[in-house]
Formats: C-alpha cells, structure tokens, sequence
C-alpha cells in the first residue's frame, strides 16, 4: 500500500487528467482538490476519483476546457453554465466570482447548473470563510441518484451534501455533509478496502438493510438512506428536498432528469460579508466566546473532547501533511491501470510508493 505525500498526489492527479487530454490549467485545478481532499481525510474525494474522471471524459460525460458562461449577472447574483466541464474549474472561478460580488456589496448568490462533479464542498466554503464570508453552499444531482426518499426503496435523491462555513480566528468552522447515511464515494471505498460498512447506511435492491457495500453497486442496485436512517431518516430527508429545489429547480437545471451526462450537478452558493453586517473584533468575540462555551461543556464518560465542525479535517491536514496519505492497494492498481492505458509515465510517483 503506497504513502504519498500531497505532492505526489497532486502529481499523480495532474499527469493522469492531461493524459486524458484535459487542459493543463484545468487539470492542475481538479488535481489540487483531489489532492487536499485526501488531505483532509476524505479519501472519498481524493485521487481515487481520477478513475470515474477519466471515464467521464471518455463517454463524453465531462467536455474538459469546455466555456464558461455567465447566463445571468446582476451586482449580488450570477447564473453559470459550466457547459459539463469539471466541476472543479467551473466551481472555483465562480466561487472567485461570488466572493468579489459580496465584497462589493455585502452578499452574493451564485447558481451552477451543468457542471460536472465538484469535489468536496468544504474546500470551497473554508476558502470563503478565509476571505471574510459566511458561506453556504449545496449541491444536487438533477438526475437519479442514489438515494431513497424516507419509507422508499428505489434510488431518486442525489446524496445531496451541504456546507456551511464561518471565519474563526486564524481559521474556520467548517460543516460539510451529506444530507444522506453516508456518501457514496464512502462505500467506494469501504468497497475496494473489502471492509463491511456501518449498520444503517444502506439497503439491497429489495429493501433489506445490508452492511456489504457490494449490495449498493450489485444488481438489483442497493440505495443509501436520507441522513438519519430507517428512524429519523425524514429529516435529511426533508433536507435533501429542498437541495433539490435550490440547486436543481432554482438553477434550471431541473430535477428527474435522465438526458444529462453522468456526474451532472447543480450547485446553489450564498455568499455573506461579515464586515457588512457587524465590525469584524464583534465578530471575533462572540465566535471565541461560542467555540470556548461549546469546547467547555463536560463531557460524557469516556470522551476526551469535543470537537467542532471542520476540526477533525483540520488535524487530519496537520497530521497528513507530514506522514503522507496511504492509498488502498485496489485503489493503487487501478491508478496505475489508468495511467498505463492512458501511456502516462508515473516513475516519480512509483518510486515514492515503492519506497514507502
């Protein structure tokens, strides 16, 4: 099992898109995500996605270089048509985009519709929050995902994550969710590691919970649950409807859709500056006075902290930035399958995971 360090993995992921005829800038773009993703801890969103990226360009799922285009412009809105880009480059020119709107005048909104797959949404609110914003984003699937609504058993929601991220001190708080069980690049990963996953994430094709990811992808096609499962599972469920609305309705990239390509998202962003609302030492003051109040309270037995949103990403980035991040032996093949059909030379990149 390889350890690379977020060079290696940024590497690695820039060689493989060019190879896959993906511009150079744009491929540098998707390739710093994937790499912070591992990073951070999310492995989901990491290198392991080059795979799905490459086929997405294959099939004609993902145009890379593709134009991006401002459909509608006013002082504190934008609408963008990412015309199936990665998600990645359209996403963070529009973030750019919302950021210089609220700056100017105190608050932005900005739609996407026909981007492809974006990455982890943190990223992107912790990077408004550095900038002085409160930041909230979404995202949908305008076509079928992978998840049943409460009391179904047949996939129709987008796993539909939100992200909500504020300054704090030298840094952010930072929520970043799925509004299902789990996410599904989660059980990818469970998946190729052969591991079970929790109890409650899932169903087979029949409606019986499973913990075998294989019952997600195995025909008849398994479903992940709303966030809260088969008890609470209403509430992620009534939360991942109306992501359907803002990012797919509002955006007009629609919903139950099955004429877009593979990875299709929509993505609704609202962007606020704190210095418009209140002087930012206020700002400052109640936020310490909240995180010390919340880090305070005592504890259950057994539990050693209590930790807030975006904290775990942050010690993990800490952690990781030093030790390096180790790939699943499956997920190693593959890439290294992918870059030799794609005639990429990986000698820098092998050589570290041989050393390691």
């Amino acid at each position: 099992m390889p350890t690379l360090n977020y060079a290696k993995l940024f590497e690695l992921g820039r060689k493989i898109l060019i190879g896959a005829g993906v511009p150079d800038d744009d491929a540098a773009v998707v390739a710093e995500e994937l790499a912070d993703a591992n990073v951070v801890g999310h492995d989901s969103h990491g290198v392991m996605r080059l795979v799905q990226y490459v086929e997405f360009v294959r099939d004609g799922f993902a145009k890379p270089g593709a134009h991006f285009e401002l459909v509608k412009d006013g002082p504190t809105y934008a609408v963008i048509d990412g015309h199936f880009n990665f998600g990645q480059v359209t996403t963070r020119a529009a973030l750019q985009l919302g950021i210089l709107k609220a700056k100017e005048h105190g608050t932005a909104t900005v739609l996407i519709r026909n981007c492809n797959h974006i990455g982890r949404l943190g990223a992107y609110t912790h990077e408004a929050a550095l900038a002085g914003m409160v930041a909230l984003m979404a995202v949908n699937a305008p076509g079928p995902g992978g998840v049943a609504p409460f009391g179904g058993m047949e996939r129709r929601l987008g796993t539909n994550p939100i992200s909500i991220a504020a300054p704090a001190g030298d840094d952010a708080v930072v929520l970043d969710m799925t509004t299902s069980a789990t996410a599904e690049g989660k059980l990818r990963v469970s998946k190729q590691k052969g591991e079970m996953v929790a109890e409650g994430l899932i169903i087979d094709g029949y409606g019986k919970p499973s913990c075998d990811p294989n019952a997600y992808y195995d025909k008849p096609f398994g479903s992940i649950l709303p966030l809260g499962g088969a008890l609470m599972g209403h509430k992620g469920f009534g939360l991942s409807v109306m992501i359907d609305i803002l990012c797919g309705v509002l955006s007009n990239s629609g919903v139950c859709r099955t004429d877009l390509p593979r990875g299709a998202n929509g993505v609704w962003l609202q962007l606020v500056e704190i210095e418009r609302f209140l002087p930012r030492a206020d700002y400052d003051r109640w936020m310490q006075c909240y995180i010390e109040s919340i880090k305070g309270c005592p504890r259950l037995p057994g539990v050693n902290e209590i930790l807030m949103p975006g904290e775990v990403e942050r010690r993990c980035r800490e952690l990781r930035m030093k030790t390096g991040v180790d790939i699943p032996a499956e997920t190693w093949r593959q890439l290294q399958e992918l870059a030799a059909g794609l005639k990429v030379n990986l000698d820098a990149v092998v050589k570290t995971a041989a050393a390691s």
